[in-house]
């Protein structure tokens, strides 16, 4: 007699998406399974961002309760405007950061790019489009520069760019020679842009709408081919309901900045610059070679990635920015001088990097980091400043909040290296 044999692997179910049909995967499709994702994850080392908006609440509440008028609609909107020349250069830290790197000459470099645009600006009379680009591609070339030295020779980087640190604040003086300092005319677009452009209030609500509707789209879209592909996917009403939060949060944000001057032009560009750089970083080819580089250099090498040109680029666009921010920050105090892009220009850049939740030991971090970092450190400076301390307070604080963040990131680093041998 013939015995019907009994299948004792079952198939599994069609209806359970590919990526979960090992049982040690949960469902993450819903709410719960979206907080029991983020729960895991934070278990796991991975704290995200989680530190630095914890510790930017503890401080503001600090500082507001220490000074009443910290957290006014007018302290807040000249915050915001303050951290935009600084923030722009720690967002090209954070890309050198994410493989491992350094550059100690953002400082350098942007009070160089300075020098030059009030060189040809205002002393040889460009037109100011040319003058900005100009300066802009200096420090373009200075990052290929390091990109190549780095790449030809095996210079560590910090050594590269302490070197050029050195070289290119002799070079701004030498820039700047006969001058000391430029003043840039109040009646020029760059002096406009930095200090006295800000959004209609109408126009805000509609940049926040559209960032709260682009965040459901793209949610929506990658859900769905996620789920055409026979993958996991976030549900709708989950993905509605982020939107929503977004709605809300950044639509409050901008009702209160309204009571006064609104939000600055300048910040917005800044926050610009945050989301391309977020969308390079992890939905192009060249921001997954980035990460693989900064996780295992050798192993992204022996799969194919170009990891000379990925060094180049990043200390390209690290340089980029300082220029640009060095151009900021020459409009926001209407002159270029000696003293532009030095001080603690270049340790604030760094430091905002860092404390964002960027990883010094590469592989681990976000675009948003400078964004949250560069609000901690100017936030200090601001409340500090309103309590009438001395700046020697500010370096203390900054300086220990920096050591806290590092901290954590060795200790989540540590975490999730255990995590994954268990």
């Amino acid at each position: 007699m013939s015995t019907v044999p009994t299948n004792t692997n079952p198939v599994e179910p069609a209806s359970r998406p590919t990526d979960q049909q090992d049982e040690r995967l949960r469902d993450r499709s819903g709410l719960r399974g979206g907080i029991s994702a983020a729960i895991d994850q934070i278990r796991g080392g991975d704290l995200g961002v989680l530190p630095v908006v914890l510790g930017l609440a503890v401080i503001w509440t600090i500082l507001q309760i220490l000074n009443p008028g910290f957290l006014s609609s007018a302290n807040l909107v000249n915050l915001l405007m303050e951290s935009s020349a600084v923030g722009v250069i720690a967002l090209g830290i954070v890309c050198v950061l994410l493989v491992a790197q350094i550059d100690l000459s953002v400082g350098s470099v942007s009070g160089l790019s300075s020098a030059i645009l009030g060189i040809l600006f205002v002393n040889q009379r460009w037109n100011v489009a040319v003058a900005v680009i100009v300066a802009v591609l200096v420090g373009t070339l200075i990052g290929f520069a390091y990109g190549q030295i780095f790449n030809r020779f095996g210079v560590p980087s910090f050594v590269i760019t302490l070197a050029g640190l050195l070289s290119f604040l002799g070079l701004q003086l030498f820039v700047l020679k006969g001058n000391g300092t430029i003043n840039i005319p109040f009646d020029s677009p760059l002096v406009y842009f930095a200090q006295l452009a800000f959004v209609p209030p109408i126009l805000s609500y509609v940049l926040v709408v559209f960032a709260a509707g682009s965040l459901f789209l793209i949610g929506f879209t990658n859900a769905r081919a996620r789920r055409r592909a026979g993958l996991s996917a976030r549900s709708s009403g989950l993905i509605a309901a982020q939107s929503v939060a977004l709605l809300v949060v950044l639509g409050l944000v901008a009702y209160y900045l309204n009571i006064t001057r609104g939000v600055g032009w300048m910040f917005v560009f800044f926050v610009a610059l945050v989301l391309v750089m977020h969308y390079m970083l992890t939905r192009t080819k060249w921001g997954r070679s980035v990460y693989a580089v900064g996780g295992n250099v050798e192993a992204a090498r022996r799969s194919g990635i170009n990891v000379r040109w990925v060094y180049t680029s990043v200390f390209m666009i690290c340089s980029t920015f300082a220029a640009v921010g060095g151009i900021l920050a020459a409009s926001r105090l209407a002159s270029a001088s000696q003293s532009s892009g030095t001080g603690d220009v270049n340790l604030n850049a760094i430091a905002a990097a860092v404390i964002g939740g960027t990883s010094l030991f590469g592989g681990r971090g976000t675009a948003f980091a400078a964004l949250l970092g560069i609000i901690v450190i100017q936030s200090i400076s601001s409340g500090l400043t309103l309590l009438n301390l001395d700046s020697s307070f500010r370096f203390i604080v900054t300086g220990i909040v920096l050591l806290l963040a590092v901290t954590l990131d060795s200790i989540s680093r540590r975490s999730r290296t255990s995590h994954g041998r268990a």
